[in-house]
């Protein structure tokens, strides 16, 4: 009978994945993972994945300890890989280490490795427990496992809104409805993410970079969904130093001129189909995840929401919710509506004060989820 965690696997399990989080945002097409060696109750040797093509987070761990994980515990985050890609197999890192346990917080969710290298360890007198600080680790590579097992990114919908959900004024000014604290959380979000998503309108309105300040060493994509490739040439994000990292959708309708003019400047430019709305969310999802790109920030605006909305892309929101009225003429957070009876239903996540503002957590309810079509959040 295979044991179940302990609480002592629980709290370092917990430091794994502090470890882990270190490299979100830095790993597409591969999950954050974290990983510690324990010996007679003291850790001898720690590591986490870094970039796709370098050290695993085990290896690094292993490195570390030397001769010291012979007999030791291996605390990782997720399920150790047991195949050769750009680096040799964990599972065999693991047994010329000597490792006595190893515990996992999650199998493999790519179904073609899911447990293998559990059995491989189990075969060779390794004790494995699996399921420590499980939640934890699921959520933090919730992306990779949307983009693994559909070849989507998860979608993170942010919007920073007043209380009667506006998230403009009547003219169109937007900076700032949330405080210093607030900005400081996104620009912590966008550092989790491989791309950031906006609508045209809203690089007109705002010219925003997109890119996380400071970066810490994440380069995400900034992505502009732009069925006629109006976005203005002189826009930041067409001028800066990543502008080869800036991607523009648009539609097969999009002039061929404006097409050369935007590929002048640096851009990558991609030709996808249209809805009624705008690009297809779900073509446009489609081709992030043909790139490796794992999590995707939405910014925003109004019509772009409102459309990722609609077709069930969305699998996680944060509202920044500030203490300011804008009135009915301000401009909607999310474009359309919906009758009552099939307005979308979410389910809480968590909240908590930022500053002089809230964020507010959620994800698609089952039953929306269920009736929309969605894949989202099958971790």
């Amino acid at each position: 009978m295979r044991s179940p965690p302990t609480e002592t696997d629980e709290r370092w399990m917990r430091r794994a994945l502090e470890l882990a989080r270190r490299g979100e945002g830095k790993t597409r097409p591969n999950p954050p993972v974290g990983a510690i060696v324990v010996r007679g109750g003291r850790c001898v040797g720690e590591g986490w994945h870094r970039r796709a093509g370098e050290a695993h987070a085990e290896a690094l761990a292993l490195r570390r300890a030397g001769a010291r994980a012979r007999g030791a515990t291996l605390y990782v985050t997720l399920e150790p890989c047991c195949t050769w890609g750009r680096q040799p197999p964990c599972t065999e890192a693991i047994l010329s280490a000597g490792v006595a346990r190893v515990v996992a917080s999650l199998p493999d969710p790519n179904p073609k490795h899911r447990g293998r290298g559990f059995r491989i360890l189990r075969k060779a007198g390794v004790a494995v427990t699996v399921g420590a600080a499980r939640a934890e680790a699921a959520e933090l590579i919730a992306p990779f496992t949307k983009w693994i097992v559909h070849r989507r990114p998860y979608v993170t919908l942010k919007l920073a809104l007043s209380l009667d959900g506006r998230i403009a004024d009547s003219e169109g000014a937007s900076r700032w409805i949330t405080g210093p604290a607030a900005r400081r959380a996104v620009q912590a979000l966008r550092r989790q993410a491989d791309a950031i998503l906006v609508g045209r309108e809203t690089v007109e309105r705002d010219d925003p970079s997109l890119l996380p300040r400071p970066s810490l060493g994440r380069e995400p994509w900034r992505v502009v969904a732009d069925r006629m490739g109006r976005t203005p040439l002189k826009a930041r994000l067409l001028q800066d130093e990543a502008v080869e990292r800036t991607l523009i959708a648009v539609s097969e309708r999009c002039p061929a001129e404006r097409e050369a003019a935007l590929r002048a400047t640096g851009a990558q430019v991609e030709r996808l189909p249209e809805t009624e709305e705008g690009i297809s969310p779900a073509a446009l999802l489609e081709a992030l995840g043909r790139r490796g790109l794992l999590h995707v920030v939405c910014e925003g605006g109004g019509a772009l929401a409102g459309s990722l909305v609609r077709a069930g892309c969305v699998d996680e929101f944060w509202f920044f919710l500030a203490p300011k009225l804008l009135g009915a003429a301000g401009a909607a957070a999310i474009a359309g509506g919906w009758p009552l009876a099939e307005a979308p239903a979410l389910e809480w996540v968590g909240g908590e004060r930022v500053g002089r503002d809230w964020l507010i957590r959620a994800r698609p309810a089952k039953r929306f989820r269920r009736e929309s079509g969605t894949s989202a959040n099958r971790v």
